[in-house]
């Protein structure tokens, strides 16, 4: 867990919002865009779903 949450600031993530939003979206998310969860990445997939 702390490395999740520390991974998460490392990336300018807020650690809860981000586990929050990755957690609800993993039931539905296709396996091959797994990547677009992870913290580096979260903040540009999270835009792209906002823009939407």
């Amino acid at each position: 867990m702390y490395a999740l949450i520390e991974t998460a600031r490392l990336n300018d993530v807020d650690p809860r919002a981000g586990l929050a939003d990755v957690l609800a979206k993993m039931p539905g998310h296709p396996v091959k865009s797994i990547d677009e969860l992870l913290p580096w990445n979260w903040n540009v997939a999270d835009q792209r779903t906002n823009a939407a």
